[in-house]
């Protein structure tokens, strides 16, 4: 009961989405909650693909892309798109700690914001576009929970760098049990895409490569640009990590 606790208390933090009444709120809960991160992508995953599988039978595949990405941003409430927008700014604009996190804070989206913000979504758009029905679905499916682990692992690995913030109670460092938590959460709809075989293995190889390396990458920048990480990273490591897999989809399906 516990457990179905924190993972409501998880998916009431990181989308809009109802809870029921029963579940209750205790602040110390969100300090746990970021081990079931991926499980609320499975959630996205699901209404993205539900609203593409229906669309796709109506509308031509790049309407269904808009439709199934508009429907993942209205669950999240655009959580994680207004976090790649604002470190967009903020490392874009900020030339010390100070200023980067100051500009991060500022509710205000820039050229730097709006720029990224149309090209990750032009590329995400087009990338399912451009993905055959199924293998679109497919790639949904581990996309969303296996971006929000490579966030998770900011929470794992690295200092959160502000003394507050939308992110701060769950800056608490994870250990090595909940990340596992986590991971073990992505397998399921991999294996599951695996079996039903809508992506080959290599496109799964090579997004997961490809989703390392760009956490990796970012990561360190946080650690150099600002000591640490703030919700805003953690948003735009899922974004960028989102993209990546769905392009590596696509270039492992192209002839």
């Amino acid at each position: 009961m516990h457990q179905l606790r924190l993972f409501f208390t998880a998916l009431q933090f990181f989308t809009r989405l109802p809870i029921p009444r029963w579940v209750g709120f205790d602040p110390a809960w969100l300090n746990q909650a970021s081990r079931y991160f991926p499980l609320v992508g499975v959630v996205v995953a699901a209404i993205a693909c539900g609203v593409y599988a229906v669309a796709i039978w109506f509308l031509p595949t790049p309407v269904a892309a808009v439709l199934s990405t508009a429907a993942g941003i209205y669950a999240t409430g655009a959580f994680h798109e207004d976090g790649f927008a604002d470190m967009c700014d903020g490392f874009g604009g900020g030339m010390t700690p100070e200023r980067v996190l100051e500009i991060m804070k500022d509710s205000r989206i820039g050229a730097y914001g709006a720029i990224g913000t149309i090209c990750m979504l032009g590329l995400k758009l087009t990338a399912l576009s451009a993905l055959p029905p199924l293998a679109a679905i497919g790639a949904l499916l581990i996309a969303h929970p296996l971006s929000r682990l490579m966030a998770t692992a900011l929470i794992w690995r690295l200092d959160y760098a502000r003394a507050e913030g939308k992110a701060k109670p769950l800056a608490q460092k994870m250990g090595n049990g909940e990340f596992l938590i986590a991971a073990i959460t992505v397998a399921v709809p991999v294996l599951a895409v695996l079996q039903l075989r809508w992506l080959p293995l290599n496109a799964l190889l090579y997004g997961l490569s490809a989703a390392i390396i760009a956490t990796l990458w970012l990561a360190r920048k946080c650690v150099r640009r600002i000591g640490g990480y703030t919700g805003d990273c953690l948003g735009a490591v899922q974004q960028v990590t989102e993209v990546t897999f769905y392009l590596c989809a696509l270039a492992s399906l192209h002839p």
